[in-house]
C-alpha cells in the first residue's frame, strides 16, 4: 500500500521473486512503478487475494489505510507495516483479526544509498507472526542489513534515542542559523542534514518528538547545553578540555 519512496523501493525489491501489486489512490504515482500490478480499488485487491500486505503509506495514514483495506483481505493474509513510529499499532494489531508483522527499516531514500545498505539497520518487532518475521528477516539479510529484534516498547525507546536527539539537534541548528555567502565544509554538511530532516513529513517529525520516551532524551540536550554554556562564559580552558575528552570518548569508543 502506497507508491511513495519506500513503497516503490519494496515494489522493486520484491517484484522479481514474488507476484506483487501496489494499491495507490494517487494514480499519478503509479507511473513510476513497474513489474507489478497497479490497483486503485478495493475490488482489485479482493481479486488478487494477497498473502502479505506491506503498509508503506505515510505515518499519519498508517492506521486509516489498514482499516480501509482489511475488508478486502483474505482472513489468513499477514498484515505488516514499516513505520518508524509505532504509536497505537500494537493495540490495532491485537484486535485486527489477522496475523501481523511489524518492522522498521532504519534508513530512507533521503540519506541512504539503497544499493549499499550493509551499514544500515532494521528492527523486526518480536511480537509478530513467526512466518512474517522470517520473511522480513530473510529479505533484510539479503540486503545486508544489520537486524535487531525488539518488542514494541523496546522499539519506541530506541527510536526516542536514535531519532529524537538528531532531530532536535537539527531543529536547534536550523532555528539559529543564517545563510552564509561562503559557508565552510562543516556548515554545509549540517545544512545538508537539516534539509533532509526538514523534508520529512510534519506528522512523522511530530510523532517522533511526541514519543513518551523523547522527553528525557531532549532534557539531556538541555543539560549538556547548560554545562557547555557555563564553560564558555567562564572561559574555562580546563573545563573545556575535560568536556571535549568526555564527548570524544562517547564518539570514538
Amino acid at each position: 500500500m502506497g507508491a511513495g519512496k519506500m513503497g516503490s523501493f519494496f515494489i522493486d525489491l520484491l517484484s522479481f521473486d514474488h507476484e506483487v501489486a501496489v494499491y495507490e489512490k494517487d494514480a499519478k504515482r503509479l507511473r513510476f512503478t513497474y513489474n507489478c500490478q497497479r490497483f486503485t480499488s478495493l475490488e482489485e485487491i479482493r481479486g488478487f487475494e494477497p498473502q502479505l500486505v506491506i503498509n508503506a503509506v505515510t505515518v499519519k495514514y498508517t492506521l486509516p489505510a489498514f482499516e480501509e483495506v482489511l475488508p478486502a483481505l483474505p482472513q489468513d493474509c499477514i498484515i505488516s507495516d514499516i513505520a518508524s513510529v509505532k504509536t497505537n499499532l500494537k493495540e490495532f494489531y491485537e484486535q485486527a483479526g489477522h496475523p501481523f508483522v511489524s518492522t522498521h527499516p532504519m534508513f530512507g531514500p533521503t540519506f541512504a544509498n539503497l544499493n549499499q545498505l550493509s551499514e544500515e539497520n532494521a528492527i523486526i518487532i518480536s511480537e509478530g507472526d513467526y512466518m512474517g518475521r522470517i520473511f522480513f528477516k530473510d529479505l533484510y539479510q539479503k540486503l545486508g542489513l544489520n537486524i535487531y529484534e525488539y518488542t514494541f516498547e523496546e522499539h519506541d525507546k530506541t527510536v526516542a534515542y536514535s531519532l529524537s536527539i538528531p532531530f532536535v539537534s537539527t531543529f536547534v541548528f536550523a532555528a539559529v542559523m543564517h545563510h552564509q555567502d561562503a559557508p565552510g565544509t562543516t556548515f554545509k554538511r549540517h545544512m545538508k542534514i537539516a534539509k533532509g530532516v526538514l523534508s520529512e513529513d510534519n506528522y512523522l517529525l511530530q510523532e517522533v518528538l511526541f514519543n513518551p520516551y523523547t522527553h528525557d532524551q531532549v532534557s539531556q540536550i538541555r543539560d549538556e547545553l547548560k554545562e557547555l554554556l557555563a564553560i564558555i562564559d567562564n572561559k574555562d580552558a580546563e573545563g573545556m578540555k575535560g568536556y571535549l575528552a568526555k564527548i570524544r570518548k562517547n564518539v570514538f569508543e
